[in-house]
Formats: C-alpha cells, structure tokens, sequence
C-alpha cells in the first residue's frame, strides 16, 4: 500500500532549519572577501561587498568600497538584514521547537518580510552603482554575489510559510487526521 500526504509536524524542525541555511548563506555572502564581481576573465579585477582589487600576474591594487555612500548603504542594510535573520531565527527556535506558540508565526513572517525587502534593495543597488564605477569590459555577479540572492529566496519561502502555518495548527501538532493526497489499495 502506498500513500502520499503532508507531513506538517516536519515543519516544526525543517522551516527553523531552513532558516539557518539562510544565515549561512547570508554570512557568506556578506564575509566573502572576492566573489561578488569578477571581469570577464577573472585575472584582472574582482570585487567583495567591502573591496575591489585589479591587478595582472599576482600584482593586485585594493581599494575600500567603504568609501562610496552607496557601498556603505548596501553593507548597513545587508547587515542589518542578518541582525533581522537572526532574531527571527531565535524567535522561530523558541516558537516551534521549544513550544509550540502559533502566536509568534505571523511576528516571525513578518520579520522576514522586512529582512527581504532591506536584503532586495541591497542586492538591487550593488550592481546598479558597481557598473557606473566601471567603464570597461564585461563583468560577471559570481558565487558570493548568489549567495547573498540564495538567502533573500529562502527568506522569501519561509515568510510565506510562517504567515500560512497558524492556519494548520492541529495539522503540525499532530491532532488531526493525516489527509492523503493518493492512496492505492
């Protein structure tokens, strides 16, 4: 016999679990020291959130973003985004794994909510104000760069998840019947 349904106590382990996904992503995005920007061969000029360095055959030449506004503004609102993450994190530990306080999903959501959209303006501004810096050949947003979008997805999912969750309550803690999407004899 086979049957096929939604497990939603899992959900009380996987969205918290998924949430510290997010807060590596984001602190590797954020720490990364190259891998936001590289040119079109990645030999002669890479950039972080923080640096860009050009250079040929070893010899680099680095310069702190820190001193543009707009580096500064996209730094400050990463990581505020992650102080955010954080929190929503601990909240979330405490409200599903701890307890079960359905009370504090919707706080959570809305925390996550508010980390996407400081996140999204930060990863909209970097290449917009990055490219006005740099009047010459092609440029490629790598790994570091990815993981700092990989993060404002998962956040994006988890919100979403926190705000419906409340609705399914007996169904996560294990009150009602298991509705089975297939079932064969």
């Amino acid at each position: 016999m086979f049957r096929c349904g939604i497990a939603y106590p899992r959900c009380r382990w996987i969205l918290p679990l998924l949430l510290l996904f997010a807060i590596i992503f984001l602190i590797i995005a954020i720490a990364a020291s190259s891998g936001w920007v590289e040119d079109e061969d990645a030999k002669s000029h890479y950039a972080s959130m923080w640096e860009q360095c050009r250079g040929r055959s070893g010899q680099w030449e680095c310069k702190s973003l820190m001193e543009q506004s707009w580096a500064q503004a996209v730094a400050a609102l990463m990581i505020l985004g992650l102080i955010i993450l954080i929190v929503a994190f601990i909240i979330s530990l405490v409200a599903l794994c701890c307890s079960l306080n359905f009370s504090l999903l919707p706080v959570i959501g809305v925390l996550l909510f508010i980390a996407v959209v400081l996140q999204i303006i930060a990863l909209i501004i970097y290449p917009v104000k990055f490219n006005e810096m740099i009047y010459e050949g092609q440029y490629y947003y790598t790994w570091a760069y990815g993981f700092g979008w990989g993060a404002t997805v998962l956040m994006i999912g988890c919100g979403i998840l926190f705000c419906c969750l409340p609705r399914y309550e007996d169904e996560v803690t294990g009150l009602a019947k298991t509705k089975y999407i297939y079932s064969s004899a």
